[in-house]
């Protein structure tokens, strides 16, 4: 049976999205410092019997660069992405100083996706985040940007015209100590269907340092999201109000 154009044009272009439409944090500033992500080539180095540079940024097996899926938001893998383990090192962040993330895609390209939320969330660790269990942190809701009523621009496409770049403040109340920055963009493009979003969950080792005091309670990664909830089974396509933010309540003390 032949084949028509009009399907090899939407079989390529179905193919291009799958390949440029995945990304993740590829370094990261820190009250000023330069400090690198984990990148892809790291696991295969470290399969390959090759050595990997200590880091802050999580271990993720995120092969395809690619995201989780709604239907697994009840499995370990939404706290910090695929099979992540925690990073050896810590990138000292004084609270009320900010973080700012550089997006990137295995194929050296920019940030795809210009529909979605951005999230951020801090889990105290209790100790040495090296040896945190990330089933059992709980997340607290530092940040949370959607989208621009008057406007209709999203997070993600700010984070696009920011040069792929997205910068969150680490609230000056919070006490010090050792946390996992989680940084997430949920991609809504497929929203529209049950299990459609995509989320792109980043974790970093971060000692908080200054003389605040608040230790609120957090969430558990299983905990922060379901696949029917009204941010996450959501059309990003017409004019949007009052968009549902996925996720507990946002931290404000």
């Amino acid at each position: 049976m032949p084949v028509s154009t009009a399907s090899v044009v939407t079989l390529l272009g179905a193919l291009a999205t799958t390949v440029l439409g995945h990304g993740y944090v590829t370094g990261y500033v820190a009250d000023g410092k330069q400090e690198p992500g984990f990148l892809l080539d790291y696991y295969y180095d470290k399969k390959n019997g090759g050595s990997v540079p200590p880091l802050a940024a999580w271990y993720a097996e995120n092969l395809d660069s690619g995201f989780i899926a709604p239907d697994a938001y009840q499995t370990a893998d939404i706290n910090c992405h695929k099979n992540s383990a925690p990073g050896s090192e810590t990138t000292t962040v004084p609270a009320g100083s900010q973080v700012t993330f550089q997006w990137g895609t295995s194929a050296g390209g920019a940030w795809p996706h210009p529909y979605g939320p951005i999230i951020d969330y801090i889990a105290s660790c209790d100790g040495d985040c090296s040896k945190a269990d990330k089933t059992k942190l709980q997340w607290v809701k530092i940040q949370a940007s959607g989208v621009d009523e008057a406007t209709q621009e999203w997070a993600s496409a700010k984070l696009i015209a920011e040069n792929n770049t997205w910068t969150t403040t680490i609230p000056k109340s919070i006490a010090p100590g050792n946390y996992v920055l989680r940084h997430e963009i949920i991609a809504l493009h497929g929203g529209g269907s049950l299990n459609g979003a995509q989320s792109y969950p980043q974790c970093f080792n971060i000692q908080i340092t200054g003389s605040g005091t608040a230790k609120p309670s957090g969430t558990l990664g299983t905990a922060l999201y379901k696949n029917t909830d009204p941010g996450i089974h959501f059309s990003p396509y017409g004019t949007i109000k009052d968009y549902p933010m996925p996720g507990p309540a946002l931290f404000t003390g």
